[in-house]
């Protein structure tokens, strides 16, 4: 196996070991999801968020990374095992009260997930939706201070000019600032982000990341990010989390995670990761 140089986060970058403890916003315990009761996708897996926290997850493809996420704010349901998020367990709830309990839950895709043929100020007010009743929604009846807080947001996020374009005339690092600014017009506590730079240019992809960052430091929201960039997730995490096959092999500060560490988690995939 080759050697590979890893860049490491400057001091700013890195959580300090002796900084202030700070809530828990999300608890998993023994998480585990199989599709046919034979294979796990993931299985076992425990950990918890601090309020503010930047955490990335790295492993190959296959390793589980967007089943956890999904399994987070159940757009799948697990197999077994408990969520805790904002002191309730969402595992436990129903329809009614998950639906109330995802406003708290931004959700960010690698693919966008926006409508191609709306305007960016209306994509972006569709993460109001979970605060509207069918009727509301439907309708699009938004406050003015819902339209004000989607505006704020767009232009935080350098996208004031284009506020009034279609997103299919957008370009793809655009349409990502656009998905991002829709899951904080939910104000949420959470951030969920699923590999949201693998389809965007170098250029782009730091931009996004530069924003996720900001958005942890600044508003206090964690931030939940899949990555397969290990040179991205040293960069920008308080916390790397390593999956492979499901299991979690890596829980710790970026500093921490060795040439071993990064062979247990891509094995022979860790020759054709490029670090920067």
């Amino acid at each position: 196996m080759s050697t590979i140089t890893l860049e490491r986060p400057t001091e700013q970058a890195v959580t300090k070991e002796t900084s202030v403890v700070t809530e828990t916003v999300l608890e998993l315990r023994n998480i585990a999801k199989s599709y046919d009761m034979k294979t796990l996708i993931i299985q076992d897996i425990d950990l918890q968020l601090k309020q503010g926290e930047f955490v990335s997850i790295i492993g190959p493809s296959g390793a589980g990374k967007s089943t956890l996420l999904r399994c987070i704010n159940r757009m799948i349901e697990p197999t077994s095992g408990d969520i805790i998020f904002d002191g309730t367990n969402i595992t436990q709830l129903n329809k009614a009260s998950l639906r109330k309990q995802r406003t708290k839950i931004g959700m960010v895709f690698q693919h966008y997930n926006l409508v191609s043929r709306l305007t960016v100020f209306e994509n972006v007010l569709h993460g109001r939706f979970g605060y509207k009743s069918t009727l509301q929604g439907i309708l699009g009846l938004y406050t003015e201070e819902e339209k004000m807080l989607a505006l704020s947001i767009l232009e935080k996020l350098g996208m004031k000019e284009h506020v009034y374009k279609r997103c299919d005339q957008l370009s793809g690092g655009q349409k990502q600032r656009v998905g991002i600014a829709r899951a904080l017009v939910q104000q949420p506590k959470l951030l969920l982000c699923d590999e949201p730079i693998a389809s965007l240019d170098p250029n782009s992809s730091k931009v996004i990341m530069d924003h996720l960052k900001e958005i942890s430091q600044s508003m206090g929201i964690t931030v939940l990010v899949n990555l397969h960039q290990v040179d991205v997730a040293l960069k920008y995490s308080d916390r790397i989390i390593g999956l492979n096959r499901g299991s979690k092999l890596f829980d710790d500060l970026p500093k921490r995670l060795s040439q071993m560490d990064i062979h247990n988690i891509y094995g022979a995939e860790v020759d054709e990761l490029i670090f920067e």
